[in-house]
């Protein structure tokens, strides 16, 4: 009697599968981690993405001077539908979506794109998608000389 009561104790405090049960907890963690790893620069790389092409089509809609004001010497500014013209056909042409502002003076072009990054772990928690914001300008500078 005694050595069945022994034998059932010793089964009772038995640690086998112990560890297979620590391995699969701390694995599901490394996942998690990898995972936000990975779509936290995946999101940082679409966010310098859309500043990027924010500053393009800042740029691009820079190009669009008023030639009356630029010949007459009278002062170098952008004729603002055109310069939001071409903002927005440079948006367009590398598929981004955003807004374009003139400012009063015609010299600051400012544009602001929106997307979203597609996640590749985090859908596993319920986020498909996170927001992504770019933000871009360009001024026009007349008579400015480069220090020597």
């Amino acid at each position: 009697m005694t050595l069945n009561w022994v034998n059932a104790r010793a089964r009772k405090w038995d640690d086998h599968g112990g560890v297979t049960v620590f391995v699969a907890v701390c694995v599901v963690a490394l996942i998690g981690i990898i995972g936000v790893a990975v779509d936290g620069g995946g999101k940082m790389r679409a966010t310098e993405r859309a500043d990027h092409v924010a500053g393009e089509a800042a740029r691009a809609g820079g190009q669009a001077l008023d030639p009356t004001a630029a010949i007459s010497g009278e002062s170098v500014i952008v004729k603002p539908q055109d310069a939001i013209a071409a903002a927005q056909t440079y948006l367009r042409s590398v598929g981004a979506a955003g807004t374009v502002n003139v400012s009063a003076d015609g010299k600051t072009l400012t544009v602001h794109t929106t997307g979203t990054y597609a996640t590749k772990f985090l859908p596993v928690v319920g986020i498909g998608s996170m927001p992504v914001t770019g933000h871009g300008s360009a001024t026009l500078l007349h008579g400015v000389t480069a220090p020597e």
